[in-house]
C-alpha cells in the first residue's frame, strides 16, 4: 500500500503546475520573451496611475459668500417720471352772474365764474360755507339764484315824477320858481386919474341860463323854460332805478339754515374752469329748448312731477346714447325733456383739458321738475 502512494510533495506540485520551459534553446528564448513581456505590461498597469499623478498643492478651502446691502440716496437714485393724477371732476354748481369775480381759497366746486360764499342779510348760524336759502327739503338743487333765459327788452327810462302843483288842478299852471342869474364880478373904478380900478369877483351862486332875476318859489319844481311844462331832474326827487330781471335758469332752492358769514350778493364757492362754463352753457341751451317744446306744444304735465334723464356726452359735443328715461310725468312730458336735450345737440367740441380730465365721454343726468 505504501509502493501505491505518491509522496505528498509530488501531489502539492501537480496541483500547482510551475511553467516549463522547452530544452529546445530557441523555443526557450521564445517563452522567456512572452513571458517577460506580460510582467512587464502587468507591472505597468499598476505602477502607472502612481506615477502619472500630479501633485498641484491643496485646494484652498471655499471661500463664505458675503451678502451686501446698497441704499441708493435722491442723489443717486433713477428719475421716474411723475404722472400726474387725473383730477376728479368735483362738484358743479351754478354761481350768480352778478357777484364780483374772486377766487375761493378752497373748494370742491367748479362753475361758470370764480366766486367766494356770500348772503345779502344776517342769519342766525352764519357758520356754514353756503348762503342761507328758504326752499325744497326734498330735492337736491345747486342753484342759489332764480331768474330767466328770455330775451329782456331794453329797460324804459320811468317817467318823471308829477309836481304837487299840478296836482290841483289839470288847467292851472305850475307854479315858478325862483330863479337867480349867476354872479359875476364887481367892479371898481378909479377914484382919482392916477389911481387903479379893479374887478372883484362874487361868490358862486345863482341858476344858469337866468339873465334876470324871477321872482317865484324857492322850493318849486324846475322847468325847462318859462312855458315849458316837463320838469326836468331834481336832486331833491329822486326817480326810482329800473329794476332788471336776473339772467338766471328759474330755480327751485334747496332749504339751507347754516349761512354763511360773509356779507354781500347771494354767491357760493366756485372756481372758473372750461369744463364749467362749458357745461352752464349746455345747461342754459337745454332750459330754453325745453321751455319753448312746452310752449309749444301747449301741454303741461301735472305739477309736482319730474323727469330724469341719463345719456352719454362724447368730446365732440354730441349726444351719441340716451341710457334711460324715468319720471312721473307721462309719455308726453318725458318725450319733451329728451326731445329738449337731443335739439341742441352738438354743443361743442371739447376744450384740451377737458379731454384730459374727461376722457372721451361722459354719462350725464338730467332731472327736470314741472312745478
Amino acid at each position: 500500500m505504501n509502493a501505491l502512494s505518491e509522496p505528498k510533495a509530488r501531489r502539492i506540485a501537480r496541483r500547482f503546475p510551475l511553467p516549463r520551459f522547452s530544452r529546445d534553446p530557441e523555443v526557450r528564448s521564445v517563452q522567456i520573451g512572452v513571458l517577460g513581456t506580460i510582467l512587464i505590461h502587468i507591472l505597468l498597469f499598476l505602477v502607472a496611475p502612481v506615477l502619472l499623478k500630479f501633485d498641484h498643492g491643496a485646494m484652498p478651502p471655499p471661500v463664505a459668500t458675503q451678502e451686501f446691502t446698497v441704499e441708493l440716496g435722491p442723489e443717486m437714485a433713477p428719475e421716474v417720471p411723475v404722472v400726474p393724477e387725473k383730477p376728479a371732476p368735483f362738484n358743479f354748481v351754478e354761481t350768480n352772474p352778478d357777484a364780483p369775480d374772486n377766487v375761493p381759497d378752497n373748494t370742491e366746486n367748479f362753475g361758470a365764474q370764480n366766486q367766494q360764499a356770500a348772503q345779502e342779510q344776517e342769519s342766525e348760524d352764519m357758520s356754514g360755507k353756503r348762503p342761507a336759502l328758504e326752499g325744497q327739503t326734498e330735492i337736491q338743487s345747486n342753484q342759489i339764484v332764480s331768474g330767466t333765459l328770455e330775451q329782456q327788452p331794453p329797460p324804459m327810462p320811468s317817467a318823471p315824477p308829477v309836481p304837487e302843483q299840478q296836482q290841483s288842478a289839470p288847467n292851472e299852471t305850475p307854479a315858478q320858481r325862483e330863479q337867480i342869474p349867476l354872479r359875476g364880478y364887481e367892479k371898481l373904478p378909479a377914484s382919482t386919474d392916477d389911481g387903479y380900478g379893479s374887478n372883484i369877483a362874487q361868490l358862486p351862486g345863482g341858476t344858469p341860463d337866468v339873465d334876470k332875476y324871477v321872482e317865484g318859489e324857492k322850493d318849486a319844481p324846475l322847468i325847462q323854460r318859462a312855458t315849458g311844462t316837463t320838469p326836468r331832474i331834481d336832486p331833491n326827487r329822486p326817480m326810482p332805478r329800473p329794476k332788471l330781471e336776473k339772467r338766471a335758469r328759474p330755480a327751485i332752492f334747496t332749504e339751507n339754515r347754516i349761512g354763511t358769514a360773509n356779507i354781500g350778493p347771494t354767491a357760493v364757492d366756485a372756481r372758473w374752469s372750461n369744463y364749467g362754463q362749458y357745461l352752464q352753457q349746455l345747461i342754459e341751451s337745454v332750459q330754453i329748448q325745453w321751455e319753448r317744446i312746452l310752449t309749444q306744444s301747449r301741454v303741461y304735465p301735472s305739477s309736482g312731477t319730474r323727469v330724469s334723464v341719463k345719456f352719454i356726452l362724447n368730446d365732440q359735443g354730441v349726444v351719441s346714447q340716451f341710457i334711460s328715461v324715468e319720471g312721473s310725468a307721462g309719455e308726453l312730458g318725458k318725450q319733451s325733456c329728451v326731445s329738449a336735450i337731443a335739439a341742441r345737440s352738438p354743443y361743442g367740441e371739447w376744450t384740451d383739458d377737458m379731454k384730459q380730465v374727461l376722457g372721451t365721454q361722459q354719462e350725464m343726468t338730467f332731472t327736470f321738475y314741472y312745478q
